[in-house]
């Protein structure tokens, strides 16, 4: 193998890493994110979790993360802002690809 052949596996290897830590990251995400809005809704215990589970699966819908915000905002009283639900949505994907890269 040529050096070039080495380079180009490592790119290979390290874009895999990176994609799978996103992946992780999102999914993480959208579970904090349905936990935190399960507490704007009341629910608590085993209903909170159905509900963060939920909001999880609605991320399968399309690409990108309008399913989820989509979802959030339809469950979510109105006296929860856009605004508030997409720096939830900022805030807890920070923390969740810390603890992705952290490995916990």
């Amino acid at each position: 193998m040529t050096t070039f052949d080495d380079r180009e596996a490592a790119f290979e290897r390290k874009f895999v890493l990176d994609e799978d830590q996103k992946f992780r990251a999102m999914a993480r995400r959208n579970r904090m994110l349905g936990l935190w809005a399960a507490d704007k809704l009341g629910k608590v215990g085993e209903e909170a979790d159905a509900y963060a589970k939920a909001v999880v699966h609605a991320d399968f819908a399309e690409a990108g993360e309008d399913d989820v915000f989509r979802k959030l905002r339809d469950d979510l009283d109105p006296s929860v802002t856009d605004e508030d639900i997409r720096r939830a949505m900022q805030d807890l994907l920070d923390k969740a690809a810390a603890e992705v890269k952290a490995g916990s």
